[in-house]
């Protein structure tokens, strides 16, 4: 097992090194520097005969700014059936769910940058946390994505589905925006490319300050850099990139709603409020591919550094009625790996073909990561204290032949394993292990037929869970309490059935039907802050979307998503699962042209979902509708957002677990609740160049 240590650690370091420092040799006498032609992407695209399943699409740029959005996270709500809500203020990662998956900060749903996983595996806050607070929408060109664990390019954390952020490689315009809005937001934003050398240097920089409407504002700070060179086309490239991210905030934590009903506290009040965090987060990385005749080599690097403290105190004077419930949860770590890729076109008995093989690398050195109990952040005892080693190396294989001129048949075989590596700072907890898992998948593409096409998907996937789960023997707490490990990694079954439809000219359909299967559920517990794995779990459910160009100014969308989810293994009647939503619907229509008048209204919906796993206890639902209205002249924009439009006065999240208010003489359980901000407005110039 030492050897895969090893060979996991030289792969990584050989291919980083490699592709950050420049693996242009293939190609660096020819002529590089003709760009590719700007491509606009929209999930109206016509993609039949491009993807693989009726929940796959592509959003691009003019799709992502075109939506009124309140945080950053919500550009994932691109991706149908996806609703991105938060339950504490500033810089902690979103609160993401899909496919009635309550996915906490990114379980089970793979979030990536140019090949980059953002999610972070064993994190202080939660298994698969997904921070995407260092993406700048403006410097996104497109966005991929994709349902179930049916791509072989994604192992670990991506049953529920994957979305790939792709940078531009030179930015379209330069840029200069400027935003402010109510409870003291404003944002400055610049992004400019230059030719140099065989390349291009782009460089971009954002600055945003936000308070919130909370009692005690947020004071977040949001710092971002971009800084890209790019050699080549569309084919044959290579480009190194770096990203420096760094928030900081106070955060306004879930608070028990029947206080809020008793006059105790306003509804943006906090109970505690010295609650926050900072993170930052520092990359370098890169890409290289080149392309010849019908083959393809393809390579992605990056390296990299991440730390988070983060103060949270959900139970309030629970477990201390003295010096309250406070928590530290702290993380930092170094990451870096690597994902090369071939793939050739030939034929098998005179049909034609398409295989892809890979090899995939990720590991992460994660150095004290810890959870401490705070006064006001002040840490008074460290409940326990580790360094952590996740290494994983993954070989896949995908084919797809042509059986005639409507049928494609498809599939792959993933392989990974991965070492987790434990020194705690109780003794008993320290210790590794290893484990290996096998994913294999298959596909049918059958059509098209008047313009439609149907997909048949079936597929293994898996999550790994937290490594200190992985080797733990006795409760921290204590240092006495026997305790049981978690299996290393957690098996995942999907099936999909999909259509989808351009037969109605400018009109893009799609339907999918699915089921998911979990050996283990990653269960996000309320009054911890943080994930644990729990029993089995399946899943099944219906999606509807249609996109609709009624002409040159005028687009509508609309989504629909229907999940069923329950606890297999369990007694009857204490089946459900907490948080999965059972309906979401979104939909809008975008008005305008290059120039004049635009426009565009947005609203999402989700229906009431279970607090706890007897059902009897359920959240309230919720109606957002955001607006924007602007006038476009040649090089400037200015626009004027409208946030919760109706402004209604719903929950972003709600949980039920017991916790203690400093009046209370006991514990008391309850709903508690982070709301929904209340409307306000933001007003955006833009001027490009």
């Amino acid at each position: 097992m030492q050897e895969t240590k090893n060979l996991s650690h030289l792969a990584t370091g050989a291919f980083a090194v490699a592709g950050i420092l420049g693996c242009g040799m293939g190609y660096a006498d020819e002529q590089v520097e003709t760009l590719a032609p700007s491509v606009v992407y929209s999930k109206s695209d016509y993609l039949i005969g491009e993807v693989d399943a009726a929940s796959s699409g592509v959003a691009g740029r003019d799709e992502l700014s075109r939506r009124p959005i309140l945080r950053r996270g919500e550009l994932l709500e691109v991706v149908p059936g996806m609703i991105v809500t938060q339950h504490a203020g500033g810089g902690k990662a979103n609160q993401y769910f899909v496919r009635g998956f309550n996915l906490d900060h990114g379980t089970d749903f793979h979030v990536g940058l140019d090949g980059m996983p953002a999610n972070y595996r064993t994190h202080g806050h939660g298994q698969g946390y997904a921070d995407i607070n260092f993406i700048v929408p403006e410097f996104v060109e497109r966005l991929d994505y994709g349902k179930g664990p049916f791509d072989t390019r994604f192992g670990d954390l991506s049953t529920a589905g994957h979305a790939e952020y792709q940078l531009y490689d030179v930015l379209p315009e330069g840029m200069l925006s400027l935003s402010y809005g109510s409870y003291d937001y404003y944002r400055f934003l610049y992004g400019d490319s230059w030719a140099l050398g065989r390349g291009h240097l782009s460089f971009g920089m954002e600055y945003s300050h936000e308070n919130g409407p909370w009692k005690k504002g947020d004071d977040f700070d949001r710092y971002n850099i971009f800084a890209r060179y790019h050699v080549g086309d569309a084919d044959n490239y290579w480009n190194s990139t770096f990203l420096a991210y760094q928030g900081q905030w106070d955060s306004s934590d879930q608070i028990p709603l029947r206080a809020v009903e008793g006059g105790l506290l306003d509804r943006y009040d906090a109970v505690d409020p010295t609650t926050g965090g900072e993170s930052s987060r520092y990359s370098l990385s890169s890409q290289w591919q080149m392309s010849e005749g019908g083959t393809k080599t393809h390579l992605d690097t990056w390296v990299g550094y991440y730390d988070m403290e983060l103060f949270s105190n959900f139970t309030y004077n629970l477990n201390d009625p003295v010096r309250g419930d406070q928590f530290e949860q702290s993380d930092s770590r170094i990451f870096a790996g690597f994902d090369l890729w071939h793939e050739w076109e030939h034929e098998v008995f005179g049909r034609e073909a398409r295989t892809r093989v890979g090899l995939q690398s990720r590991n992460d050195w994660i150095n004290d990561i810890g959870l401490h109990l705070t006064e006001a952040r002040d840490r008074y005892e460290t409940i326990r204290k580790d360094d952590v080693y996740v290494g994983s190396l993954g070989v896949y294989v995908d084919h797809e032949t042509r059986i005639n001129d409507w049928l494609k048949v498809g599939g792959g075989l993933r392989g990974d394993g991965f070492r987790f590596k434990v020194d705690s700072d109780l003794e008993a907890n320290s210790g590794s292990e290893t484990d290996g898992i096998v994913s294999p998948k298959f596909r049918v593409v059958m059509g098209p037929w008047n313009e439609t096409e149907f997909y048949f998907n079936a597929g293994l996937g898996f999550h790994s869970n937290d490594a200190r789960g992985v080797t733990i023997e006795v409760d921290p707490t204590d240092g006495v309490t026997p305790l049981d490990q978690v299996d290393p990694l957690v098996r995942t079954k999907g099936l999909e059935w999909g259509v989808r439809s351009n037969a109605v000219e400018n009109l893009t359909t799609t339907l999918a039907l699915w089921y998911l299967e979990s050996d283990s559920e990653l269960v996000y517990v309320g009054d911890a802050g943080t994930s644990e794995a729990g029993d089995g779990s399946e899943r099944w459910g219906v999606e509807l979307a249609a996109y609709w160009h009624a002409n040159d100014w005028i687009h509508l969308d609309g989504e629909y998503s229907w999940s069923h989810a329950q606890f297999v293994g369990v007694p009857s009647g204490m089946k459900d699962i907490p948080n999965a939503v059972e309906h979401a619907v979104s939909a809008g229509i975008t008005l305008g042209r290059e120039e004049g008048y635009f426009g565009s209204l947005r609203a999402r919906y989700f229906t009431p979902r279970p607090l706890e796993e007897s059902g009897s206890v359920k959240s309230d639902e919720s109606f957002i509708v955001n607006a924007r209205v602007g006038y476009r002249k040649e090089n400037w924009e200015v626009s004027l957002d409208v946030l919760n439009v109706l402004d209604r006065n719903d929950n972003d999240i709600e949980y039920y677990y017991e916790s203690r208010l400093p009046s209370e003489m006991n514990g008391v359980e309850g709903k508690h609740i982070h709301p929904a901000e209340p409307r306000q407005v933001r007003l955006n110039v833009v001027y490009r160049f």
